[in-house]
């Protein structure tokens, strides 16, 4: 049975987060649902903490609609804290745990953030000290913080102990909760529908329009169970993943997913490959899901021969399966395509479907519950199987809204939402992705807006122009890359631009290469007197070709 063949696939519960975390905790309750170094969260565990950090929350003044910022790595705390937040009919705003302060404070203030819940840090980030950095704390208090930078934020709790006089704790809200009696949260929870908002995800930066994308209860419990059918993942399975739970592929395909099969998911605080290995090998882990660059850092580990890697059984890693049971050809599987809006896949293919030469580069059909059409962007007419346009989506999955943006913004009268991905579909209903047809960067999976990293280098001194721009990268995708002009009689290299810059974006959004011009009119120039954007690209390529080898082994 082909994709086009199936239907929707209902879950066995209602469709909210309580009821999914409730279900799964009858269904696995001891068994392990979070590995992140030596914490361990059962199915049980998880629901139980959250309960009772709900009361927390329910005792602070939270309740449905109340805006909750999720700041976390992954493991305990960020799942317990969503369950937490998601169960009383809060909607929770999940944080990207790379931005920096500028990019944290836009995000916050954007959001309507009320409540922040937030590691006190991980690996080089100090996010208590990075709030400081944009908001005036001197002389508030934790439990009525009033900001004129953040006129909504009311507190911020931190897992672990503070110091600080203007932030609570995770523990001291769990302790407060007490003093609730627990049938209030069976009450509330009741209450909390399908229909309500669940989750606010940010793909797109603070500082070039923030584009936050609004889910409900129904579609995030519904969809990762409808994708399952097209999946091999069972109870039992132990999964490793270093995608962020605060992006869509995370929380769905990841976390959600996990929970509806009975699955464990394995974290760790960071990439490396000795560790990583001693990991897989010590959790067992049967499924690893991870970005390209990982497989062969992995396999060409001196020790990586030596281990006992039997347990893996899936891998988006090819190099560490024994040849004998690796693909033929990975090309002749369909893949998916998912964005944010969507909540990740909304085209994919059979999990052991196999494709014909003719259909190589496939994404696979629509997703059972989900519309396309493939329209002539300058005629708004529908093109035909094999002609290229711009791919329009509606359906279970589809977000409610984008945050702060008017339906008539964002959806067709009928209720379409365009993509802005190019493609076709062929005459057996397959789809073809073509690429972006406007300029958004993806490079390791991560969505870059040009215009944000623009910005923030036209802030500095020297630059008069940046243009920003994706250059093709065999690792990641694309690479970021900035054709820079500066003020006339400023100098200013390359390594001193990208060092500043970072301070105000994330790693992954900084440019990895930086063309300077000493005058605008050393661009190239189109008769209507806009700069030539695809002879710049042109220009970034050819000069970074040779580059790109030896940046690949930063």
């Amino acid at each position: 049975m082909t994709a086009s063949q199936r239907t929707p696939k209902p879950p066995p519960h209602r469709a909210t987060t309580s009821a999914l975390i409730r279900h799964a905790a009858n269904q696995h309750g001891d068994a392990t649902l979070v590995v992140r170094g030596d914490r361990r969260l059962t199915y049980g565990d998880a629901e139980r903490e959250s309960a009772a950090l709900a009361l927390g929350l329910l005792r602070a003044g939270a309740g449905k609609g109340t805006r909750v910022g999720l700041l976390a790595p992954n493991g305990p705390d960020w799942v317990v804290g969503w369950l937490a937040a998601t169960r009383i009919g809060a909607v929770t705003s999940l944080l990207n745990t790379y931005h920096r302060a500028r990019e944290l404070s836009g995000i916050l203030r954007h959001g309507d953030t009320q409540i922040l819940l937030t590691a006190d840090r991980h690996l080089d980030h100090d996010y208590l000290a990075r709030l400081e950095e944009f908001m005036t704390v001197e002389g508030q208090h934790r439990e009525r913080l009033a900001l004129l930078s953040h006129p909504y934020l009311r507190s911020v709790a931190v897992w672990g102990a503070t110091d600080r006089d203007w932030c609570g704790s995770v523990e001291d809200l769990v302790v407060r909760g007490r003093e609730l009696d627990p049938l209030l949260l069976d009450a509330v929870e009741e209450e909390v529908s399908p229909a309500d908002p669940a989750v606010i995800v940010y793909s797109s930066g603070t500082t070039a329009d923030p584009k936050g994308v609004i889910h409900s209860h129904g579609a995030l419990v519904r969809h990762p169970n409808n994708l399952s059918q097209f999946r091999d993942l069972t109870v039992g399975d132990v999964v490793y993943t270093p995608m962020p739970l605060f992006w869509v592929g995370g929380l769905t395909v990841t976390l959600i997913a996990a929970m509806q099969a009975g699955s464990t998911l394995v974290f760790e605080e960071r990439f490396e490959p000795e560790a990583t290995l001693n990991l897989l090998e010590r959790e067992r882990v049967t499924q690893v899901l991870g970005w390209p660059h990982m497989g062969p850092a992995l396999a060409n580990h001196p020790t990586f021969h030596d281990r006992d890697l039997s347990s893996i059984r899936d891998t988006t890693l090819p190099e560490l399966m024994p040849p004998d049971k690796r693909s033929v050809d990975p090309t002749l599987r369909p893949s998916a395509l998912g964005m944010t809006e969507t909540l990740g896949p909304h085209t994919i293919g059979d999990h052991d479907e196999q494709l014909r030469p003719t259909q190589l580069g496939s994404f696979g059909k629509p997703v059972p519950g989900i519309e396309h059409r493939i329209v002539d962007p300058l005629t708004g007419e529908d093109n035909a199987p094999g002609e290229l346009g711009e791919l329009w989506v509606r359906g279970s999955s589809v977000m409610l809204g984008l945050y702060k943006r008017e339906r008539e913004e964002v959806f067709t009268s009928d209720g379409w939402y365009r993509s802005g991905d190019g493609g076709y579909f062929d005459t057996d209903g397959h789809f073809y992705f073509k690429g972006r047809l406007g300029e958004q960067i993806k490079s390791s999976g991560m969505n870059v807006t040009p215009r944000e990293v623009e910005l923030v280098l036209e802030e500095q001194p020297e630059v008069q122009m940046a243009i920003v721009m994706g250059v093709p990268s065999p690792q990641r995708g694309e690479d970021v890359a900035a054709a820079v002009v500066l003020t006339p009689g400023t100098q200013v290299d390359t390594d001193t631009l990208r060092a500043r810059v970072k301070n105000d974006l994330a790693s992954y959004k900084v440019p990895r290469h930086v063309a300077l011009f000493g005058d605008q009119t050393d661009l190239p120039w189109l008769d209507s007197g806009k700069v030539d954007r695809r002879a710049v690209h042109t220009l970034l390529v050819h000069r970074f070709a040779e580059s790109r080898e030896s940046l690949e082994a930063q």
